[in-house]
């Protein structure tokens, strides 16, 4: 019977290999159409907000996935949950297109309105009281928060995992292969922790996002926008949530506390791209470390004399796969 339930990530799987390759011909049919700010020239040729595609196959996955425990299983105990979180999703994913129709360049939505819609995001999981109230907090031990988890935690969950996961992008393949790798390592935590189901949800968004990174990835065909980092960014607070491991999500999150100290020293105003040479390399955009990416090019440019995209990526998912390992190694006794 288990078995069942690999239908609904074969479901996320298929739409997107049909669905992604369409969405690309058609932007690049009508000019929906991004600058590659890393490469020479910046060539306005790569297809924008591929992420509503994995969206869409992400909640067809999802549905299915409820219309099998309902109608198979019999076992609607938890179909709220699951569509408080597909609400909490859809309203960011439309938030994040509209920013993306805007544009980065002119200025998009204000950064008061993002957050405010963030918080606005949040009430589907509020009013069903989502999660538990104890939490554990280092040298505290394990406290009743009591209405304040529902009315403050959760909506600064969601409001700051869905601003910060947007600040580390800008390179091809980034957003999403770190989405590939948090949301893959919270899923075996949720696995592990007792809740299958959550783990199922997260290798439904983890499935299209292999594809999508298939296209994404340089030189990519395809960006995901701000509609896929503000849905992934809200997933990973809704599984913390969910599964009650918030203590791990929020140091596996470690990548993006210094993303986004270093943007508030950048005054927000500082872009993480670089500057790209004739032949492809890269070259450190400001005299100071404004980014992940600007630190991750600075450490490699230590060791390499060309640096690459790629390497700039690479270098960063690596750092990102050993804060998750660490974080095995550092919560263990509570996971096993």
């Amino acid at each position: 019977m288990d078995l069942i339930l690999i239908i609904p990530v074969l479901i996320s799987l298929v739409l997107i290999i049909i669905a992604l390759p369409k969405w690309i011909k058609k932007c690049q049919q009508i000019n929906l159409l991004w600058e590659d700010m890393n490469k020479p020239n910046h060539p306005k040729n790569v297809a924008s907000s591929g992420g509503v595609v994995v969206i869409m196959t992400f909640v067809f996955g999802v549905l299915s996935y409820i219309a099998i425990r309902t109608f198979i299983l019999t076992d609607g105990s938890i179909n709220l949950k699951i569509f408080a979180l597909l609400s909490v999703i859809l309203i960011l994913a439309i938030v994040g297109l509209v920013d993306d129709l805007l544009g980065w360049k002119n200025g998009g939505l204000s950064v008061r309105f993002r957050l405010f819609m963030a918080f606005v995001a949040s009430i589907p999981l509020v009013v069903i009281n989502a999660g538990s109230h104890e939490v554990g907090i280092p040298f505290l031990g394990v406290i009743n928060l009591g209405a304040l988890y529902p009315f403050v935690l959760i909506p600064l969950g969601i409001a700051g995992t869905t601003a910060t996961y947007n600040f580390l992008a800008g390179f091809n393949g980034l957003e999403t292969g770190q989405g590939i790798i948090i949301l893959s390592f919270l899923s075996f935590i949720a696995y592990i922790t007792g809740s299958p189901w959550l783990a199922l949800i997260g290798i439904i968004m983890v499935a299209p996002l292999i594809i999508f990174y298939i296209y994404n990835k340089y030189p990519a065909k395809v960006f995901p926008g701000d509609i896929l980092t503000y849905s992934i960014g809200a997933l990973i607070a809704i599984m913390a949530i969910l599964g009650n491991f918030e203590k791990i999500a929020v140091f596996i999150f470690i990548p993006y506390v210094i993303e986004t100290f270093l943007k508030i020293r950048g005054g927000l105003r500082k872009q993480s791209f670089a500057i790209p040479n004739k032949d492809g390399s890269l070259e450190m955009p400001y005299n100071k470390i404004y980014s992940m990416t600007h630190l991750s090019l600075f450490i490699l440019k230590k060791f390499k004399k060309k640096v690459y995209e790629r390497d700039v990526i690479y270098l960063i998912f690596i750092f990102q796969i050993l804060i998750c390992l660490t974080a095995i190694v550092l919560f263990g006794g509570d996971l096993f």
